[in-house]
C-alpha cells in the first residue's frame, strides 16, 4: 500500500506561550481534496506552512509521502499557492514560470511554462509583465507557478480573496482540473459556499484543534454553517 499523502500524529505549534496546533492527529489518502475551515486564528494557515515545511513541529510527527516534512524529498511534493501571489512584477508571466521550474530543477522548464500558460489560458499574455495583470490573471499564473514541477500535493491559502464572481468561477474550474490529475488538495478557506464544490472532506479547526470533521451531505452550505455555529458558538 503506498504511504499516505499526509499523516500527522501528535503534531503541535507553539510560538512561545502561544499554541497555534495542539495535537492533531490527521490521514490524508492520495486524492483527497480538503478543506481547512475556521474562525481567524484558529491555526489554518499554521497547519499549512507546516505542511509546506516552511515552519517545523514544537512536538509530534508529520510525514508527506512517508517524508519527514520539511526535508527536500517531501519540499519536492508540495506546490504552495497563497492568496497573496508572490510572483515577480517586472517578469513576464513566462520568465515567472522560468525562473520557478529552474529553482526546482524542471528538466524543460521552456517547454513546462508554455504548457501551464496554455493550461490557464494565459498564452495570449506570456510576454506581459506580472506587475501588470488583473487578480484573477495573477492568481492563475500563481497556480501555474505553483504548479511547475508537478507535485503530487498542492497547497491553497485562501486563494479566493479579492476575486471578483468571473475570476471566482475560473479559479473554481482550475481547481478542478487539478482533481482530475489527480492531485491531492488542502484549500483553506472562508468561503463555505465554495466548499462542496471544492472539497469531499473537510476539518473545522477552532483554537487549533480539530472541532469536527465533516463529509459528504455535511460539505453543504446549510450543514457547513450549522456545525459552524455549533462549535465556535457564532455565526460566520
Amino acid at each position: 500500500m503506498s504511504a499516505p499523502a499526509i499523516r500527522a500524529r501528535g503534531l503541535e505549534k507553539r510560538f512561545g506561550r502561544a499554541v497555534a496546533l495542539r495535537r492533531i492527529d490527521l490521514e490524508i489518502a492520495p486524492g483527497t481534496r480538503l478543506a481547512v475551515l475556521g474562525p481567524n486564528g484558529a491555526g489554518k494557515s499554521t497547519l499549512l506552512r507546516l505542511v509546506a515545511g516552511l515552519a517545523r513541529p514544537s512536538a509530534g510527527s508529520l510525514e508527506i509521502a512517508g517524508v519527514v516534512a520539511g526535508k527536500p524529498a517531501a519540499r519536492a511534493q508540495i506546490g504552495l499557492i497563497a492568496h497573496a501571489t508572490f510572483l515577480y512584477p517586472q517578469l513576464t508571466a513566462r520568465e515567472n514560470l522560468l525562473f520557478a521550474g529552474r529553482l526546482h530543477g524542471v528538466a524543460d522548464p521552456g517547454a513546462r511554462a508554455d504548457a501551464l500558460l496554455e493550461e490557464s489560458d494565459l498564452t495570449h499574455v506570456a510576454h506581459r509583465a506580472a506587475g501588470a495583470f488583473s487578480r484573477g490573471m495573477a492568481q492563475r499564473l500563481a497556480i501555474a507557478r505553483g504548479l511547475v514541477h508537478d507535485p503530487s500535493v498542492v497547497l491553497l491559502d485562501e486563494p479566493f480573496t479579492g476575486l471578483d464572481r468571473s475570476a471566482a468561477q475560473k479559479l473554481s474550474e482550475r481547481l478542478a482540473g487539478l482533481h482530475a490529475a489527480p492531485r491531492t488538495q488542502i484549500v483553506v478557506t472562508h468561503d463555505l459556499g465554495r466548499v462542496a464544490q471544492l472539497a469531499d472532506r473537510a476539518l473545522l479547526l477552532v483554537a487549533g484543534r480539530i472541532a469536527r470533521e465533516l463529509r459528504g451531505e455535511e460539505l453543504e452550505t446549510p450543514a457547513l454553517e450549522r456545525a459552524w455555529a455549533e462549535v465556535t458558538e457564532g455565526p460566520l
